[in-house]
Order: C-alpha cells, then structure tokens, then sequence
C-alpha cells in the first residue's frame, strides 16, 4: 500500500471509474508556472487557453485536488491570490498570466468575485490538515472580509455588487440590485472564518464572524425570503424582489440559512422537474421561467458544474443525502454522454451543459463558450461528487475520520486514498457470507458507516486489513 498514486475508485458502472481515471490524465496538462514577473506561484492549475489565473476558477479547483494524494498541489491556487492583496485588504477577480497585475472590467470596476476563500480553506485543512496555514493566512482573508464590507455593504446591511460579479454573467435577473447569492457568499464567508476561529481556538475571531453571520442570516430570510413562492430572491433598489428563479437562489442551503420549513419548500423546486429538477440537474433558470432556453444560452438555462456542486452540497447540510446522490449520477450520466458519444466524433467534457438533451450548452455570437475540456469546472463531478457523493466518503484528516453514507448496498469503495500518512482502502462486496466491508489501513482510524439511513455505527479501524459484515452491525 505504499505506492504513490490517485486514489482508486471502485462501482459498478465502469464508465463511472474511467471518466475518474481520465480526468486525473487530463489534469496533467493543466499546470502554468509563475514568471519572475507574474510573481504567480511557481507551479499552479489553469485552464491552458486562460490569460488570467480566475478566483473562481481557482478556489473551486481545490475541491478535486485535495483528492491527488499530495501528487497535485492544492494550496498554490490560493496562494496565488492572497500573494496580490492589496494594502486595503482588495482580491481581485483576475490578474494577467504575463504580468501579475489585476484585469479591471467595465461591468465589474473593482474585480469582485464570490468570496468563497474561507470555505476552500476549511475543506483544505479537513482534507490536507495543516493547521499552521490556518494561523498564517488568517490576517488575509480578515483584511479581504474587512475590504468586502467597506466596498461592498450599504446602508440596509446587504452587499450591492454588479451581476458579473457573481460569475452568471447573463443571469436574466433585471433590475436586481442586492444578489441573493452574493449576499450569501459573504454569510458563506462569515460562516467558515469563525469555523477557522474555532480551529485556531481564537474564541474572539469565532464569535466575531459568527456574529457577521448571523446579522446576514437574519436580512437574507427576512427581506429575500418570499413566503408564495418558497424561494430566496434578489431585491431591486426599493428592496423588493426581482422574482425570477434561478440557480443563485439555493446559495442559502450552502450557507445553511432556511429552517426546515423553509428547506422542504426549495427542495420541493429541486425535485420538480417543471423548475429545477430536471434530466440533468440543475439547470441556472427554472425551467418555468420565460427566459429559460433548452439550449442553455449561458446562464439562462444551462447546467454548470460549479453551481451543481453547490446545490448538492447544500443538500448535505440538511441530510438529503440520497438526493444529492441521485442528482450526482443523473448528471455525471450527462457528461458520459458527451465522452463517448456515438459514431465518429471524438468524446469530450464541456463547461456547460444542455439542461434536457444530450451534449453542451449553446450560447450563440459568444465566443469560448462553453469551453472544451474545461476540466476545471467538469472535475468537480467527476472526482469530487464522485468520490464524496457517488462513493459516498466524508474524511476529516484532523479527526482522523472517515463517514461512508451508503444509500444503496453495492459492490464500490475507494482504494489507496490518503489519511495525511496513512494509505486507506474501503471496499463493499458481496460474499457468501452476506454485504462485507472491507477495511485496509496503516495507522488507526476511525470509521463511521451509515448504511440506508437505518444502520449507523463508528469503529476504530486498526493498522493492517480487517473486514465486517454488514448483517452483523
């Protein structure tokens, strides 16, 4: 077990295992290195045909590489970022490969983007474990929150930014002029920084942030929340709502904002397959909504990665996790489609996806749109929603736990996936003896299995290879 390779996965669908395995070869060729003059980090992932290294893009590309076994480097990709802040705590959006400096654009005079730092960091220290980094960069992303509220707050509390800073740039959402979902982005923030707190057992920072969260916790669900339709929505400048569904309005599960009463009224709009619940889950705009295309028309109807893993992580928040499963596979289904499709085409991944039919979204007169291989985006399902959702493993480096939610007994399971220095294998499989789990590791562990949401128990693993049957739990 001491090779030094990507985890391994295991399910019964092979396409499921060999669009993993690709996605690890693709991301070979997606690595730039910084110039003396970039002042960029000296080896970090980028998209090859990108002349700007993107926040966006960055901080989500960590939620696949944390899974390389250290073969990838996680860390650079925000390092890259906290490494131009400006005096006034200021990240911008954009900076130019060539030259370092931040690209400005007329729709977005201050290059803002979601503020999703402190989130990356805190999935980075559950899955890497290095607390010290937390200590370090912690002054940073204060300043960062601190400039965000500056620019950013008015007078009623919420945060005004223009559309493209949300990254949806042709988000049909008219008028709007405070976002729901940046709005919650920075909740998002607020939320991990005193998590980062808790972890630095700085009770100060903890409750300082908590505080930040829950202020904009309060003015989301009471000035965004409509009480008719059961979605979250922007507001124009007389602070009434612009009541068009879109992807950005469950940015609140994320940030576990809704109660339960509230939850049950959005997640009946993600099964819906009239609103958001559809073939390929889950399209930017409703379905129902005049300017919804099934050509997808960016984001007017288009799937995207990125905003997909966000709708199912906040499933998780609220325990629907066999929803978040099966969303996962009906759309992981959709991108094999485009990887082997029939006849004489050649097989590849897109950055977004047509909502109802097979193959990318369309965006007429918009050039690089979708991008082909855009694998920064597309491999956020195929190794992250796969092994975390698909697979079903939760791991906590620092807790030294992993939780496998098993919705499904099937034979599936990950092998040779790093626990900071201990090699891990888990392993479902049907012997004579019933459902068995097997177990390999190198150090001590402990594991936590949930199986169909019936049977839950945790057991420290020891060193070397053991097995339990599921009948016996």
């Amino acid at each position: 077990m001491v090779k030094k390779d990507f985890p391994s996965i295991h399910f019964y669908d092979q396409d499921f295992v060999d669009i993993y395995d690709q996605t690890w070869a693709w991301i070979q060729d997606f690595w730039h290195k910084g110039t003396v003059k970039s002042k960029l980090q000296p080896r970090f992932f980028n998209f090859p045909d990108n002349t700007t290294v993107n926040q966006f893009e960055s901080i989500f590309s960590t939620f696949f590489l944390v899974y390389s076994n250290r073969i990838y480097p996680t860390i650079p990709q925000l390092d890259n970022f906290y490494g131009k802040q400006e005096e006034s705590g200021a990240i911008r959006s954009d900076y130019n490969l060539k030259d370092g400096k931040p690209v400005f654009a007329k729709d977005n005079p201050e290059a803002v983007n979601p503020p999703l730092f402190s989130w990356a960091e805190y999935n980075i220290y559950h899955k890497i474990g290095n607390k010290k980094r937390i200590k370090e960069i912690m002054p940073k992303l204060e300043a960062y929150y601190a400039w965000l509220e500056q620019t950013f707050k008015q007078e009623n509390g919420l945060y005004e930014v223009p559309l493209s800073a949300t990254t949806m740039v042709n988000s049909p959402r008219k008028g709007a002029k405070y976002l729901v979902d940046f709005n919650t982005q920075q909740a998002i923030n607020a939320l991990y920084m005193s998590e980062l707190g808790d972890i630095l057992n700085d009770k100060e920072v903890s409750f300082r942030y908590k505080r930040h969260y829950f202020s904009l916790k309060t003015r989301i669900n009471s000035m965004m929340w409509n009480e008719t339709d059961g979605m979250y929505y922007d507001l124009d400048k007389n602070e009434h709502h612009v009541a068009v569904k879109t992807i950005a309005s469950f940015w609140p599960l994320l940030a576990e904002i809704p109660n339960e009463a509230k939850f049950e009224r959005m997640l009946a709009h993600l099964r819906d397959p009239n609103t958001f619940g559809l073939e390929n889950p889950f399209p930017t705009v409703a379905a129902d909504e005049e300017s919804f295309s099934e050509k997808g028309l960016g984001y007017r109807g288009s799937v995207v990665p990125p905003f997909t893993f966000m709708v199912i992580k906040g499933l998780e928040k609220y325990g629907a996790y066999e929803l978040a499963r099966e969303c996962a596979i009906r759309h992981l289904y959709y991108m094999l489609d485009t990887l082997h499709p029939e006849g004489k085409e050649k097989g590849t991944v897109w950055e977004a996806y047509a909502p109802r039919k097979e193959g990318a979204s369309v965006w007429p007169g918009k050039q690089n749109f979708p991008r082909e291989m855009f694998v920064t985006y597309s491999a956020l399902s195929t190794i992250a929603l796969m092994i975390e959702n698909v697979i079903g493993l939760y791991v906590s480096l620092p807790r030294k736990t992993v939780d496998w939610i098993i919705p499904t007994l099937e034979i599936m399971g990950i092998e040779n996936l790093s626990l900071k220095r201990n090699m891990i294998t888990i392993l479902s499989n049907k012997s004579g003896r019933g459902w068995e789990i097997r177990l390999e590791s190198e150090k001590l562990y402990y594991f936590t299995i949930d199986i169909l949401g019936k049977k839950k128990k945790t057991l420290p693993i020891p060193s070397g290879k053991c097995s339990m049957l599921i009948d016996k739990l």
